[in-house]
């Protein structure tokens, strides 16, 4: 390994997506450490980077380590984000940074206190189509935002912890508020369970004080998967279908009705498919959070949109 010049990480967590954090930071030179309960599956993944496998107290005691990736069951994130800002470190944590929107505020203020750099993993917002329709929106290419819509349905998985509006939607919503730019001022949920007891599908329909109007809809009941982000404005629409292949993920259709007395003329264009590059959205999540801990600029997507994403799931889960 070719180990670069600072920060140096540890990851707690050596589930599915720890794993994936690291052998990303592995790759990018900044894995010092890896941790889990389990301490053989911590040496297996840290020794082709080099790294140290050490149990999670020893992450926190260790001074050498100047930040952790959280990749823990959700209910301890808020107590290991914690502990970590105590002693120092930056914190990423995956979503969602806490249970309860008051804990995750309570992490959000100790991280400021500390000035500490404190990251949630909306790792969405890194994706390359997401990047190139928040620039096509900020150019004017589809006028005012008037309304977006985001679709996530599938079959499975299904857990006992966390229902469908907790496991699915956090992404989107995240997506959403990013590009209304605040707070929805309204949320209203309908959801349902089908199979297990618990929500299965669900529909989150939000408000803004702009004027913007959007809503989510989740399912792990579907029998066809469907993930589409699409964006209505006064002079176009674009659609992110995260199921197509890069060069037809993102379209642009511009749209024109017309009045015409009581009756209306419309027409709608062909697609125009946006250029994108291939990219690993992990790989561009976790080096913004490096590049933040080098600079100390806030994070896109940093702990004050995680608190924003629980407000939101709580008042739509009432």
């Amino acid at each position: 390994m070719t180990q670069s010049t600072g920060p140096r990480l540890a990851v707690i967590g050596c589930g599915y997506w720890g794993a994936n954090h690291v052998r990303t930071l592995g790759e990018m030179g900044v894995l010092h450490a890896v941790s889990d309960v389990h301490i053989d599956r911590a040496e297996m993944l840290a020794q082709p980077f080099g790294a140290s496998a050490v149990a999670p107290d020893g992450v926190f005691a260790n001074e050498a380590i100047d930040a952790v990736v959280l990749a823990l069951p959700a209910h301890v994130h808020a107590e290991f984000a914690t502990r970590a800002i105590a002693d120092g470190k930056h914190v990423f944590v995956e979503k969602p940074l806490a249970l309860s929107s008051a804990d995750a505020a309570h992490v959000v203020d100790e991280a400021s206190t500390a000035g500490r750099v404190l990251m949630t993993g909306h790792i969405l917002c890194y994706h390359n189509a997401f990047v190139a329709l928040r620039e096509r929106i900020a150019a004017g290419d589809l006028g005012d935002i008037r309304y977006i819509q985001s679709h996530r349905l599938g079959f499975g998985k299904f857990h006992a912890r966390f229902d469908a509006l907790w496991d699915l939607a956090p992404h989107d919503l995240s997506m959403i508020m990013t590009l209304a730019g605040s707070e929805p001022e309204r949320v209203q949920g309908v959801h349902r369970g089908v199979s297990i007891g618990t929500t299965d599908l669900a529909h989150v329909h939000l408000d803004f004080a702009s004027g913007v109007g959007a809503h989510v809809h989740v399912s792990r009941h579907s029998p066809y998967r469907e993930r589409r982000f699409t964006v209505i404005g006064s002079e176009g629409m674009a659609v992110w279908d995260d199921l197509a292949d890069w060069p037809r993920k993102l379209a642009l259709y511009r749209h024109r009705i017309d009045s015409k007395g009581t009756n209306w003329d419309f027409s709608l264009s062909e697609p125009d498919y946006v250029p994108l590059q291939p990219n690993m959205a992990l790989t561009d999540e976790l080096g913004h959070f490096v590049d933040c801990i080098r600079s100390g600029e806030t994070p896109r997507t940093d702990g004050r949109q995680g608190v924003a994403v629980l407000r939101v799931l709580e008042k739509a889960g009432r």
